[in-house]
């Protein structure tokens, strides 16, 4: 909480109400995160200045507090309304070139002591708990100035370099099959050349798309004929002779008898003899 005393004890005479010193603290840690109040109220004047400080009229409406911030190294402003209701206080805070608009709800109680206002030892409960909300809900990443963003990247991407680095420097490390890590690795498929020789012999039934080495004609995928060699074959095998379902390569045509020599394929010598 380096710079959170000395901000409050300068500005302890203004503080009356316990509202006033949790604004204090958020002004603090917008200050923290690289930003300057340049004054009070919704319209920019000509004593605008940054500063660290609080603007002199900054409590004087307890009901409604209005303070407006630009980054310390940028042109990024943004414009901070503090609204008491009841026993919270709700902040809103505007990026006044995006117009986007975060906010953060406090219950007052929860983090200021109303009988220690002018005890900064005892006036703030889990004061990390408050810091954190403001970071995290009142100041979102994107409306941090523009030479944080910058170092924070550079910060994360050196740390990915390194890690990176790490890793290659592992011979044996193989690489995550996690899909929240990033893609897939590439496993190469042994199938593929030249790692195909004995595929065969890994994949007898190929599954994979090859050959394999067992030949089914049940599974050839070639279209087989309603003939059912258990019946048998007229004039060539009696019925049952082939047991059901097994394997059966014929041996010649099925389903007639063999035909007979025709005259016409071996004539007779001197066929073309006239006087014959």
């Amino acid at each position: 909480m380096a710079g959170l005393e000395v901000l409050y004890t300068c500005v302890a005479g203004s503080i009356s109400c316990p509202q006033d010193a949790i604004v204090c603290f958020v002004h603090w840690d917008m200050i923290k995160s690289g930003y300057r109040c340049i004054g009070s109220g919704d319209e920019p004047r000509n004593s605008d200045k940054k500063s660290e400080l609080l603007p002199a009229d900054w409590s004087s409406n307890k009901e409604l507090y209005s303070l407006r911030y630009k980054a310390k190294d940028g042109d990024t402003q943004l414009l901070l309304k503090a609204i008491a209701v009841d026993s919270t206080l709700i902040f809103n805070l505007m990026n006044c070139s995006t117009q986007q608009v975060s906010d953060l709800t406090v219950n007052i109680s929860d983090h200021v002591d109303a009988d220690q206002l002018h005890t900064f030892d005892s006036v703030f409960k889990d004061a990390d708990s408050l810091s954190e909300k403001v970071r995290t809900q009142l100041l979102p990443s994107q409306d941090r100035p523009t030479g944080q963003r910058a170092e924070m990247k550079s910060r994360r991407v050196e740390e990915e370099e390194q890690r990176r680095r790490g890793e290659d420097s592992d011979p044996l490390r193989i690489p995550s099959r996690n899909p929240r890590q990033g893609a897939p690795p590439h496993w190469p498929d042994p199938m593929l050349p030249p790692f195909e020789a004995g595929g065969a012999d890994l994949d007898p039934f190929g599954s994979r798309g090859g050959g394999g080495m067992i030949v089914d004609p049940l599974r050839s995928g070639y279209p087989r004929s309603g003939f059912d060699p258990s019946s048998g074959i007229p004039d060539i095998l009696p019925p049952g002779a082939v047991p059901p379902g097994a394997r059966f390569d014929p041996f010649g045509p099925i389903g007639r008898r063999r035909p007979g020599p025709d005259p016409d394929h071996m004539p007779p010598p001197g066929y073309d003899d006239m006087f014959m």
